[in-house]
């Protein structure tokens, strides 16, 4: 398959980054996502996707790698969801002011905004499918070849 310039992956692909610097990776909350447990490479390619997409949107996106991006950021969604019970307290809260009622809020919404990445991922991932299995002809699509994928759909919706 040639690189993808499908509008509405590239759409897709803005909004997960957006919604990942908004809600996820933000400055109260990056120093305790950087204590999970997590390979570089997995960090590597989380960044790819939120946050490089850039380089992508004129020449267009390679499926193996938008793939393997999507796996390593359902892998992120994983640990995170595992690592993080208590956001609160890893958080180092200020006592009073507009700074702790942001902490608190980031604290708070981080369970919800979590799934609200992952449901991006999915649905990102589905639409790839759809791509995938109609370019593959009578090849095995892509998708069936990549191992971390087997299992993408349990691990973002968390079951």
């Amino acid at each position: 398959m040639d690189r993808i310039k499908d509008a509405q992956v590239i759409r897709l692909v803005e909004r997960i980054g957006e919604h990942y610097r908004a809600n996820i990776s933000t400055r109260f909350l990056r120093p305790v996502l950087l204590q999970l447990q997590i390979d570089k490479t997995v960090w590597d390619q989380v960044e790819l996707l939120t946050e490089k997409t850039e380089m992508f949107n004129y020449h267009g996106f390679h499926l193996d790698e938008l793939y393997r991006q999507i796996a390593a950021s359902a892998r992120f969604v994983e640990v995170a969801r595992n690592g993080i019970p208590s956001l609160r307290g890893k958080i180092n809260i200020v006592n009073d002011g507009p700074e702790k009622t942001i902490r608190e809020m980031a604290a708070s919404n981080f369970i919800a905004n979590l799934q609200v990445f992952a449901d991006l991922l999915n649905d990102l991932y589905a639409i790839l499918v759809d791509l995938d299995k109609t370019d593959s002809g009578k090849t095995p699509p892509l998708y069936t070849q990549i191992p971390e994928l087997y299992n993408i759909e349990q691990l973002l919706a968390g079951s």
